[in-house]
C-alpha cells in the first residue's frame, strides 16, 4: 500500500505551468527585417546563443573551421588504414614466415632480411582482395554515406560560424583577433546590452543573464534535475561486485535523442514541451506511447550494435595504444565520470564553468582516493615489481652489451611487458612519507565540488565513502571500458530500466516544467525558486513552500542559486532569491561575530597553503586553505591570539568570519557611488550588515582591488559558502536527527545529550543516492602530501548551533 500512497501524492501536484506567466504558445517569432545583418527577432535563440557560446569557448573561427575539418579527415583515416590492414598486408611475409625471392630483382638478396614493401601488396591486389568480401564493401559504403553527411554538415556549420563570426565584428564590436581577451561575462553583458539596441528576442525589452543560461542549457538543466530526483536507471546492484553506475556517451545520447531533439521527442522544437505532456488526463496514455518509443529506440541500438562496437573498439585502438606503450600509468589516472559532472553540476551552470571548477578540485580527490592503500596488494605489487624489474633489468644490461640480442625473437616484447607491469606494481605502492588524514582531505574535495552526501560526514575515513566518490571520480581504463561495452549494455538499459519509467517520466516533465515569456518551456528547478524548490534543512526554513518531492536533493536549489549569483553579480535575483541570499548574509555576520577575527586566519595562509600542497600559492587559493586548515590547527591545541576564541573553531566559523570580512573589506576599498563587481555581498537588492576592518586585512583589499583575479576569487568565495552551508546544515540536521538505540549506545555517558541540544556527532544516516568518449585534458598530478595528522571531528561553535 506504500508504493500507491506515494504515487497518489505525486498526482496531487500542482502542475507549475498553471503559475507560470502568460505567454503565447511560440514565444519567439521571426520577423523579417530588410537589414539582414542587423539581427533583429531571432526565432531560434536558443541554438543563436549556444551558437554564440561555443564560439567564444572553441577560440574564434579558424580553430572550429579546423577542428571539424580534422573530424572528418581522422574519420577516413580510421576506414582506410583499418581496411588497409585487414586487406592489404601479407601478414605470413611480414612474420617472416613465407620466404620471398628477390631475384627478379637483378640484386644480390637478403634472405634474412624483409621489408615492408615485401608484405604489402600491389594496389590491384589490394582491390581485388577487397572485393572478394561482401562484409567489407558494405562497411565502406556505410562509412561513406556517413562521412558525405558529416561533409556536408561540417559545409552548413561553416555557414553558421561565418555568420557568428560577423555577429562578433560587428554586433558585440570584439575583434577576432581580441576575442580570447574576453571572459564570456564580458560577451554576455555585450549581448545584454544589444537587445536594448536591437530587440534579439521579441517578447522582452530586457535580457537578463538567467535568460541567456535558460537558453544554453535549457535541456541540460533536466538532466541535471533528473539525476538529481534519481529519476534516469543509472545505478544498478550487480551480483559480486555491489552498487555501480553506468552512464556512457551512448547513453547520454540516447536519453537526449528520446527527450529533446529526436522524432517523437517531448519538445515539438527547440523551446516548447508538446501541448499534451502539459495535460494529466493523458499521462497513461501518453506513458504507454513514450514505453513504445523507448523500445523500439533499444532495438535499433541492438540492430546498431556491431557496427558501434566495431568503431569504438578501432577507435579506442588508435586513440590509446600509443599511450599505453609511452605511459602505461595513464590507465590509473582519474577523471571526472559523465554521472559525476551531472551529479555535481549546478543548475544553469555553463560547461566552461564546471570544468573550471571540477579541475580545480582534480588533486584533492586524487590525493583522497589515493590515500587509500591496500597493505596486501602493497605487498604484492613490491614484489611483483621486484621480479619484473630483475627480468627487466638483465635483458637491458644484455641489449647495451651487444644489439644483437634486439633480433631475438619476441625480446623487444618481453622489454614492453615488463616495463608495464613494473610501471602497474609502482602505482600501487603507496607514498611512504604520506599522513592519513582522510577528514581534512574530503573536506578540501567539498570546497571545490559542493556537493556532498550527509552520511559522507565523519566517515571519510570508511572505503564505503571512497568507493561512492569513485563513482564521480573513476579510473580512467574504467571509462574506456564503460564506453568499449556501452553499444552492447544500452540496448538492455533502455528497453528493461528505462521502459518501467515511462510514467514517472511523464509526471516529472509536465510537474517540473514552467512556461516563462521570452524564454519557452524551461525546468522548474532551472529558476532557483526557493518558494517551490527549497530544502528547510539548508537555511531555507520558513521560506519554502516545496513538499518532499518538489525538494531538491542535497541544497541543490540553495547553491545553485548562490553559485549563480557570484558567478553573475550584475543579475537581479527575484523577491524570493533576493531573500534567501539576504538570510544567509545575516546568518554569515552572526556566525561570524563570535569567530576569530580575519587576519587572525589569515595570517596562517602561508602555513595552510603548505599543509595542503597548495602550488598555486595565489590570494583566493590561500583565503581557502586558511579555512579549511583553520579548525585543524586550533583543534591541535596551537594557542589562539584572543582568548575569546580559545575553543577549538569550526570550519563554518571561520569561513563565517572570512566571507564576512570579506565584505567589508570590499566596501571600504570601492569608490563612492562603485559597485564592485566581484562579491556577492555587493548586491544592491540583498541586505549588507556594514563591519569594520583591521588595517592588517590588506590582503583580502588588494585581492578585491585585482580584476585579473575576478574569477578566481569569485570561485574562492562560491568555495567558502558552500563549505559554510554544508556545516550549517550538518549541524542544523544533527539538532534535529533524534539519536536511534544503536546510536545511543554508541555514545559514552558523558557524549550523550538531553533533548533540544546539539549532538557533536555530525554525520548523516540518510543514504543518498548519488545521483564521454571526448577526453579532456587532465594533468595526473602525483604529489606528497606532508598533513598534519588532525584529532576528532572539530566541535561545532556555539553560533553555529543558532541557525533556523
Amino acid at each position: 500500500m506504500e508504493p500507491q500512497e506515494q504515487f497518489r501524492e505525486y498526482q496531487r501536484l500542482e502542475d507549475f505551468e498553471e503559475d507560470s506567466p502568460p505567454g503565447e504558445e511560440d514565444l519567439l517569432v521571426h520577423v523579417p527585417e530588410a537589414v539582414k545583418d542587423s539581427w533583429h527577432h531571432i526565432k531560434n535563440l536558443d541554438n543563436f546563443f549556444t551558437k554564440i557560446y561555443h564560439f567564444h569557448q572553441k577560440n574564434g573561427f579558424a580553430c572550429m573551421v579546423l577542428s571539424d575539418f580534422f573530424e572528418l579527415i581522422q574519420f577516413l583515416f580510421v576506414v582506410t588504414f583499418t581496411t588497409f590492414l585487414f586487406r592489404c598486408v601479407e601478414y605470413d611475409v611480414l612474420f617472416a614466415n613465407k620466404p620471398i625471392n628477390h631475384t627478379h630483382s637483378g640484386i644480390t638478396p637478403d634472405r634474412n632480411k624483409v621489408t615492408l614493401a615485401d608484405a604489402i601488396l600491389s594496389a590491384q591486389q589490394c582491390a581485388l582482395r577487397i572485393q572478394e568480401s561482401g562484409w567489407i564493401i558494405f562497411l565502406l559504403v556505410m562509412a561513406a554515406i556517413f562521412w558525405l553527411y558529416r561533409l556536408i554538415k561540417m559545409f552548413c556549420n561553416l555557414l553558421g560560424y561565418w555568420e557568428i563570426r560577423k555577429f562578433y565584428i560587428r554586433a558585440l564590436k570584439i575583434p577576432s583577433e581580441e576575442l580570447c581577451n574576453f571572459s564570456w561575462q564580458e560577451v554576455q553583458s555585450r549581448l545584454i546590452s544589444l537587445q536594448r539596441e536591437q530587440p534579439m528576442c521579441v517578447h522582452k525589452k530586457e535580457l537578463t543573464e538567467l535568460d541567456i543560461y535558460h537558453r544554453i542549457l535549457r535541456f541540460k538543466n533536466y538532466m541535471v534535475a533528473m539525476v538529481n530526483k534519481s529519476l534516469l536507471p543509472v545505478r544498478f546492484r550487480l551480483p559480486l561486485v555491489g552498487e555501480v553506475t553506468f552512464l556512457s556517451q551512448g547513453l547520454k545520447y540516447n536519453l537526449e535523442l528520446l527527450f529533446f531533439w529526436g522524432p517523437g521527442s517531448l519538445f515539438q522544437n527547440k523551446w516548447n514541451l508538446q501541448p499534451k505532456y502539459k495535460r494529466q488526463g493523458q499521462r497513461l496514455e501518453l506513458a504507454q506511447e513514450l514505453s513504445r518509443t523507448i523500445v523500439l529506440l533499444g532495438l535499433a541500438n541492438l540492430f546498431l550494435c556491431p557496427f558501434i562496437l566495431v568503431w569504438q573498439i578501432l577507435y579506442a585502438f588508435f586513440s590509446y595504444t600509443e599511450v599505453i606503450k609511452r605511459e602505461p600509468g595513464s590507465l590509473g589516472a582519474r577523471r571526472w565520470s559523465l554521472y559525476g559532472r551531472l551529479y555535481l553540476r549546478h543548475f544553469n551552470e555553463l560547461t566552461h564553468e564546471l570544468q573550471a571548477r571540477l579541475s580545480r578540485g582534480y588533486k584533492p580527490a586524487t590525493k583522497y582516493m589515493n590515500s587509500f592503500a591496500s597493505p596486501l596488494l602493497a605487498i604484492a605489487a613490491k614484489n611483483l615489481g621486484f621480479f619484473a624489474g630483475s627480468l627487466l633489468a638483465v635483458l637491458i644490461a644484455l641489449t647495451v652489451y651487444d644489439e644483437d640480442v634486439l633480433t631475438v625473437q619476441h625480446i623487444l616484447t618481453a622489454i614492453t611487458v615488463l616495463g608495464v607491469l613494473v610501471t602497474i606494481a609502482r602505482s600501487f605502492i603507496p607514498d611512504e612519507h604520506m599522513v592519513w588524514c582522510p577528514e581534512q582531505l574530503l573536506q578540501c574535495v567539498l570546497a571545490h565540488i559542493h556537493y556532498m552526501p550527509d552520511h559522507w560526514q565523519g566517515h571519510a575515513h570508511k572505503l564505503e565513502t571512497r568507493d561512492e566518490l569513485a563513482q564521480l571520480f573513476q579510473y580512467k581504463a574504467v571509462f574506456i571500458l564503460e564506453e568499449l561495452l556501452s553499444p552492447i549494455i544500452t540496448p538492455f538499459i533502455l528497453i528493461f530500466s528505462l521502459r518501467h519509467k515511462s510514467l514517472e517520466i511523464i509526471d516529472f516533465f509536465r510537474n517540473f516544467s514552467v512556461e516563462v515569456v521570452g524564454v519557452g518551456d524551461i525546468c522548474s528547478f532551472a529558476q532557483m525558486d526557493i518558494r517551490k524548490h527549497g530544502n528547510p534543512q539548508w537555511m531555507s526554513e520558513g521560506q519554502t513552500q516545496a513538499s518532499v518531492y518538489q525538494q531538491a536533493e542535497n541544497g541543490k536549489t540553495e547553491l545553485s542559486l548562490m553559485h549563480f549569483a557570484i558567478t553573475n553579480p550584475q543579475w537581479h535575483p527575484p523577491l524570493e532569491s533576493s531573500v534567501f541570499i539576504g538570510h544567509v548574509k545575516e546568518k554569515v555576520h552572526q556566525d561570524a561575530a563570535n569567530a576569530p577575527p580575519a587576519q587572525q586566519i589569515l595570517c596562517e595562509a602561508p602555513i595552510c597553503s603548505s599543509i595542503l600542497s597548495n602550488e598555486s600559492g595565489t590570494a583566493p587559493d590561500n583565503l581557502l586553505a586558511s579555512v579549511l586548515v583553520h579548525p585543524v590547527l586550533t583543534a591541535s591545541g596551537l594557542p589562539t591570539r584572543d582568548r575569546r576564541f580559545a575553543q577549538p573553531t569550526t570550519t563554518a566559523s571561520a569561513a563565517a568570519s572570512v566571507l564576512a570580512s570579506l565584505s567589508a573589506s570590499q566596501i571600504s576599498s570601492r569608490p563612492q557611488g562603485l559597485h564592485s563587481n566581484s562579491s556577492l555581498y555587493n548586491s544592491e537588492r540583498t541586505v549588507l550588515q556594514h563591519s569594520t576592518l583591521s588595517p592588517s586585512d590588506s590582503q583580502i583589499q588588494s585581492i578585491s582591488r585585482s580584476s585579473l583575479l575576478a574569477s578566481e576569487f569569485a570561485s574562492a568565495e562560491m568555495s567558502l559558502h558552500a563549505i559554510y552551508m554544508h556545516e550549517v546544515h550538518q549541524n542544523q540536521s544533527s539538532s534535529q536527527r533524534p539519536l536511534g538505540m544503536w546510536q545511543a549506545a554508541d555514545m559514552s555517558p558523558h557524549q550523550r545529550q538531553p533533548p533540544g541540544s546539539r549532538s557533536t556527532h555530525r554525520s548523516g544516516y540518510q543514504g543518498l543516492r548519488l545521483g564521454g568518449w571526448e577526453e579532456e585534458d587532465q594533468q595526473e598530478a602525483e604529489e606528497r602530501t606532508p598533513l598534519q595528522a588532525a584529532s576528532a571531528a572539530p566541535s561545532t561553535s556555539s553560533s553555529a548551533s543558532s541557525s533556523s
